[in-house]
């Protein structure tokens, strides 16, 4: 869980959720929305995909990334777990 928190610090890296969360891009289309190099969105894709929070998979030349909810519902159910309160 450890680098879900760290993957969700960042501003940037959320922003990129964000955008995934509508459709699936590419590297070139993610990077069209942020002033930065594209080094720099390879890394923060890279910290996303070691977390789990995306998928990526190579079509042509391209690398699409897409959105996977799985880990975010995980930690949505661990939050309410651990804030959940039993009526006494």
């Amino acid at each position: 869980m450890g680098d879900v928190w760290k993957a969700l610090a960042d501003p940037t890296r959320r922003k990129i959720l964000e955008l995934l969360k509508n459709k699936s891009l590419n590297a070139g289309e993610i990077a069209a929305e942020f002033n930065m190099t594209k080094p720099s969105i390879s890394n923060h894709l890279s910290i996303l995909k070691q977390a789990d929070l995306v998928d990526s998979e190579k079509i042509g030349q391209n690398v699409i990334y897409s959105l996977k909810t799985s880990v975010l519902e995980d930690m949505l159910k661990m939050l309410s777990d651990l804030t959940g309160r039993e009526d006494k």
